[in-house]
């Protein structure tokens, strides 16, 4: 057997980060000796454990230790991370160290470094005495890669034995049985108090946003200076746009619920007439559309990127079509955002929650259970659910704001 030690420390046990230890290590078909253990006897006293972990052989181990770094195990060794030259570009060395969206620091030149901008599934490129984490899609030949586990430490969130408001993690399931309105309350609280120092907001929005009637709501919210960026996708901007000049979104009246005559035209007239005139900005600028999320955009010099799918008609001329360029320019614009909300859209909202470290806010509100549930099964543990329809929520949201 081969064996090595770890470390935890922090609220191992509230976290639940020691029992996910134990249950990586057996999972892996490995075997454990605990060391040393010490259990705080305050809320804030923190907990220390020292375990060593065995493996069949060394490769077993490294891949039983590479696992639990992730977790939050440190290895007490001093290793100094091991480089390697990326010789293709777009392509990782072997055995390159897959990262987490958790912060991280790695020991290079016998000194620990803050890696940039955590994000899961990306690598570590050391550049310039600093540490940076890349898609590798965007590796350069050249580029030094951190290989294997040595010299890394990621630090997970783990819970505080105290309160958190809103953002107080959660170990209950996904339920629509939580308090909404209570939890929209403490929503808007949150939203002020990092309003208040300065942070920023993040949006990312669906079409139901607009079917649901909730798009005056959102267009106050940013009128209000509360929203710092917006990403969605083309259909969202479309039916925003389309309601604002003709008061429907997909050819149905908003006000009243019924199908107009000839209604369903007015999506691709919208479309149309912007690609006429050559972007949103210029529509908003000639008059032609004088209300609604994207106007207040405009009108507040507000960012928003516009992402294509295969699904779009048109699409309007703002929309990135490539969508690995439009990847870049979210992770590029995400980059200083506080806190993110996700309204009722499951594709762009895993897509942003995959790009966030685990540090920022954020907040899904969606009426399907499995929206939120998907969101955190894919790594954004940090995510809180609300299950609830975005027309109820967001105007009730906006109310507590103002």
């Amino acid at each position: 057997m081969h064996e090595e030690e770890i470390e935890l420390k922090g609220h191992i046990i509230d976290s639940m980060i020691l029992p996910r230890v134990f249950d990586k290590i057996m999972d892996m078909d490995g075997s454990f000796e605990v060391l040393k253990f010490d259990i705080g006897k305050r809320k804030t006293d923190h907990s220390y454990a020292r375990i060593l972990v065995k493996g069949k052989t060394r490769k077993h181990l490294d891949e039983i230790l590479a696992e639990l770094q992730k977790i939050g195990a440190n290895i007490p060794t001093v290793n100094n991370v091991e480089l390697e030259r990326v010789k293709k570009e777009g392509v990782a060395p072997d055995n390159f160290y897959s990262t987490t969206n958790h912060p991280t620091s790695i020991r290079y030149k016998d000194r620990w470094i803050e890696v940039k901008y955590p994000e899961m599934d990306c690598v570590v490129v050391v550049e310039d005495n600093s540490a940076v984490c890349k898609p590798i899609g965007d590796l350069k030949r050249g580029n030094l890669v951190v290989v294997g586990h040595k010299g890394v430490r990621v630090k997970p969130p783990e819970r505080p034995r105290g309160h958190l408001g809103v953002f107080e993690f959660m170990s209950s399931e996904v339920s629509s049985e939580k308090p909404t309105r209570t939890l929209t309350k403490k929503v808007a609280m949150a939203i002020k108090g990092i309003k208040r120092r300065g942070g920023k907001i993040a949006v990312v929005v669906g079409p139901a946003v607009v079917h649901s009637g909730a798009s005056n709501s959102l267009a106050k919210m940013i009128h209000g200076g509360y929203v710092d960026l917006l990403l969605a996708g083309n259909g969202m901007a479309v039916h925003d746009i389309e309601y604002a000049i003709y008061g429907t979104s997909l050819g149905i009246n908003l006000k009243t619920g019924e199908i107009t005559e000839h209604g369903h035209r007015n999506h691709l007239r919208t479309i149309n007439m912007i690609r006429e005139v050559g972007s949103i900005k210029d529509a908003v600028k000639k008059g032609i559309v004088k209300k609604g999320i994207m106007y207040e955009l405009v009108k507040s010099e507000i960012p928003f990127l516009l992402s294509g799918s295969i699904r779009d008609d048109g699409p309007l001329p703002d929309v990135v079509t490539d969508v690995i360029e439009a990847q870049r320019r979210m992770r590029n614009l995400l980059r200083d955002i506080d806190m993110v909300l996700m309204f009722s859209t499951m594709l762009h909202s895993i897509a942003v929650g995959n790009l966030l470290p685990s540090y920022v806010k954020t907040i899904c509100v969606d009426i399907n259970p499995s929206t939120v549930t998907k969101l955190m099964d894919r790594g954004s543990a940090q995510a809180l659910g609300i299950v609830t329809d975005v027309g109820e929520f967001i105007p009730e949201l906006v109310k507590e704001l103002t």
